[in-house]
């Protein structure tokens, strides 16, 4: 049975919900502290195992290349200064083994166009699909529960949350069907971003997949779906249809990086982790926030009043 050893990166976005920040500089490299974004995703994908690994570009992406190819005149000079610790890290964004393949989409014609450019590099091989917007944190990264329930039954899996219902909009949001004979439940269909009336669960796809190659043909002969694109949504649906796809619950924490809002609260939660940094973040956000109940409070109030819980 083949081993999942590829992934694909679609990174072609434009980002055009951080402009002007993403102006010149893909939104993947914006930092969570010291870390790009992407390459947390890259380290959730070479943990559970993957060795090659395929980022589908675009025009304004070259950056992405620069930042996991080597580059030895900083090497150098951090190891001139003695600065042997930092040239390590620097040098080890992708270890020894792990291949990185870059493919240019000639033009934004959606995620399920993104990953049928991959399909050269990924041959007859299963694979895992990683979105970078959506940054993971916990002790079981989804990425591995993917691959180890495809090492034990080979097949479609999307890692899935249950959102709540005012939020089923922004989602491809899965059709229920049966639990399976290893209790995991499957996909009878995917419908991209349905109202809150419409959506047949509350039960959401969250940039996740495993797939075989034969998804490849399902997206050669999709046409063009919502926003004139090629949908992937569209093509898990088709398979859904003939009972090739299961979801399997995340057990990690999921942060929206494609919004602002979910970059901050990544970027806030890291700094509460962040062994040099926890502390004094820690003592930084009491603070503002006393701050800011003093001035909601007005003059004279008692600071020692302040609600907590």
């Amino acid at each position: 049975m083949p081993v999942i050893r590829k992934a694909v990166f679609p990174v072609a976005g434009l980002g055009t919900r951080f402009l002007p920040a993403t102006k010149a500089m893909p939104k993947e490299l914006l930092p969570i502290i010291d870390k790009p974004i992407v390459q947390y995703a890259v380290e959730e994908a070479i943990a559970a195992g993957i060795t090659d690994l395929v980022f589908v570009t675009g025009r304004a992406k070259r950056a992405i290349g620069d930042h996991f190819d080597a580059n030895l005149e900083l090497e150098m000079q951090l190891a001139a200064k003695g600065q042997h610790e930092v040239r390590d890290m620097v040098r080890n964004i992708v270890p020894p083994g792990v291949n990185c393949i870059f493919i240019r989409q000639p033009e934004p014609k959606g995620l399920g166009d993104a990953v049928l450019c991959a399909a050269p590099a990924i041959g007859d091989a299963p694979f895992a699909v990683l979105l970078a917007d959506d940054l993971m944190k916990g002790a079981l990264l989804p990425t591995a529960q993917l691959v180890a329930a495809y090492d034990r039954a080979p097949g479609t899996y999307l890692s899935v949350i249950e959102v709540a219902q005012e939020d089923v909009r922004k989602y491809g949001i899965v059709r229920p069907g049966p639990v399976d004979a290893d209790g995991i439940l499957t996909v009878a269909g995917l419908v991209e971003k349905p109202t809150a009336e419409t959506a047949p669960s509350r039960i959401a796809s969250m940039g996740r997949y495993v797939f075989g190659p034969d998804v490849f043909d399902v997206l050669r002969r999709l046409g063009p779906g919502a926003g004139g694109e090629i949908q992937l949504a569209d093509a898990i649906d088709q398979m859904a249809g003939a009972g090739l796809v299961r979801a399997l619950p995340m057990a990690a924490r999921r942060y929206d990086c494609g919004s602002k809002f979910g970059y901050l609260e990544a970027i806030v939660d890291h700094a509460l982790g962040h062994e040099e940094f926890r502390e004094r973040f820690l003592i930084l956000m009491r603070d503002r926030l006393n701050q800011s109940d003093a001035v909601a409070a007005g003059p004279g109030a008692d600071p020692s009043a302040r609600k907590t819980g």
